[in-house]
């Protein structure tokens, strides 16, 4: 019965109980009253005098059952996004501690000290992210010429790019520019690019998004992509001296349209950053300025109102990004741990059923390893639980194997995969050890999910979880392979068995 059910029945008889309660009381009222109204109002008075009491009692027991099991208070959000960043960093430092890999931890270390080194850089990184006709190098360069003139020899000039160092007018910081490589370029060397490109991107304090039409889902993607991880971006609708006004005005509509919630009105520009020449009637050509104001105002104007949260930003997403990737490494260590833990433990339980066998029902119900095991995956997550909290999970999941039908179905699976009969005593040895063996790995693979998931089955119970496990634990290949160890693992009475039943078997198969 479901607890809802259960619920519902209590208050259904907890609220019958006090309707049969106040029509007795009423009905002791009008009988004394009919002989004694004196009497009578005094009962009525005792009666509410108690009720209050009780009320006060339960409201006073109330409140000390919730001051009892108050959970302390969080630690407060910090206000600033500086010193979040910072609380972050602290707490990546922590997490890296733990990575087992040398290699792995060093070099993420190595990141994170930079990281910490960018808050003391007096500069705002504004990267240039396009596909490679939209013209991000034209708008870079028209950037760089119009604030310092000439273009000058860039600070460095790679497959990642060109980076510049410029300064605007009310802006304390120093700015670099970074161009990137073109996205959507064929081939590999194309792939390769835009991996580097992406790459330039996350480290960017400000985004430029540079397009030359409408957004193509091709360029929507990976924009949408920056912008849910929190990048700050501007998208630029450049070569705007190709199209007519109407059009011009169009796009930009489409543009904040389709950004909708995503890229503020005001963070989609039109430009020209290279425009083509003009042929007068005269046969001279003229090549216009650069029309780049719209966007050099605009950086201007997040610069001067977010400029320093900018770099907390960015600080604060790179450590996020590093410690994510702390937390793959973490996980994947930790799991490697648990696993042979349910190595261990699965040929332990197998031994104790050998030696001394029990129902099947009650395999995992009534094996002590099996909590042993819980309270050790626990630990490699973290989770310090008692014996008694193991037993108690260990026979929970139990009875959930026995329920789902997986006790049956293990037992049947062992059976198929040894070709024995039941009949004999170490025939039904061997087949309740190397199932409880099975089981044995069933359910600590489903504690390795549950711890790695903050101790939490997930929606869909443990039910669904035992599930999942015994689906990718009844391959054929896998079970013949299970088979295969447990004949090395017990004992010598039950390995020679199975092999004088696994040789009978093929000499019967052979024609």
């Amino acid at each position: 019965m479901s607890r809802s059910l259960l619920l519902i029945l209590g208050l259904g008889i907890v609220l019958g109980l006090m309707l049969w309660l106040v029509a007795a009381l009423h009905g002791l009222y009008v009988q004394i009253a009919f002989s004694s109204p004196l009497l009578a109002n005094i009962l009525l008075v005792v009666l509410i005098l108690v009720f209050l009491a009780l009320l006060y009692a339960l409201i006073h027991y109330l409140g000390l059952v919730r001051q009892t099991k108050a959970r302390p208070p969080r630690p407060q959000a910090p206000v600033e996004k500086t010193e979040a960043a910072v609380e972050t960093l602290e707490a990546l430092q922590k997490q890296l501690s733990q990575v087992e890999d040398e290699v792995a931890r060093l070099a993420l270390q190595a990141k994170a000290r930079e990281l910490e080194h960018s808050f003391s850089r007096q500069h705002i990184r504004l990267v240039v992210f396009g596909t490679g006709s939209a013209g991000k190098t034209s708008l870079v360069n028209a950037i760089v010429g119009k604030i310092v003139g000439e273009v000058s020899a860039p600070m460095g000039t790679t497959t990642m790019g060109a980076t510049y160092c410029l300064q605007l007018r009310g802006i304390d910081q120093d700015i670099w520019i970074t161009d990137t490589p073109g996205i959507l370029e064929a081939g590999i060397a194309g792939t390769e690019r835009e991996q580097q490109a992406r790459q330039l991107a996350t480290e960017a304090d400000l985004l430029l998004f540079v397009l030359d039409n409408d957004l193509r889902q091709s360029e929507y993607l990976p924009l949408v992509s920056l912008v849910e991880m929190g990048k700050r971006s501007l998208v630029v609708l450049n070569k705007i001296d190709r199209m007519t006004a109407a059009d011009r005005d169009l796009v930009l509509a489409q543009l904040r349209h389709r950004l909708q919630g995503i890229i503020a009105p005001p963070d989609v520009v039109a430009i020209a950053a290279a425009p083509q020449p003009i042929i007068l009637e005269n046969s001279n050509t003229v090549i216009p300025d650069p029309d780049i104001l719209p966007v050099l105002k605009r950086i201007a104007a997040i610069l001067r109102a977010e400029g320093q949260d900018l770099v907390a930003d960015n600080i604060l997403l790179q450590s996020q990004r590093l410690g994510e990737e702390a937390r793959r490494l973490i996980d994947r260590q930790r799991k490697r741990q648990a696993d042979k833990i349910v190595e261990r433990y699965q040929w332990i339980g197998a031994g104790v059923i050998c030696v001394t066998p029990i129902p099947v029902v009650d395999l995992l119900a009534a094996a002590a390893v099996n909590a042993q095991m819980v309270v050790e995956i626990g630990r490699v997550y973290g989770c310090d639980l008692n014996a008694a909290r193991g037993r108690e999970l260990a026979l929970s999941l139990g009875r959930t194997l026995a329920s789902l039908g997986i006790v049956k179905g293990a037992m049947d699976l062992v059976a198929t995969a040894l070709q024995l009969s039941v009949g004999g005593i170490v025939v039904g040895r061997a087949i309740q050890s190397v199932g409880a063996a099975y089981l044995t790995r069933i359910a600590g693979k489903s504690f390795i999910e549950y711890f790695r998931q903050d101790q939490d089955w997930g929606d869909g119970g443990m039910s669904e979880v035992v599930q999942q496990q015994f689906q990718l634990n009844r391959r054929d290949e896998f079970i013949q392979a299970f088979i295969q160890e447990a004949i090395t693992k017990l004992p010598d009475t039950l390995g020679r068995a199975i092999n004088r039943n696994s040789a009978a078997k093929i000499d019967k198969d052979t024609p």
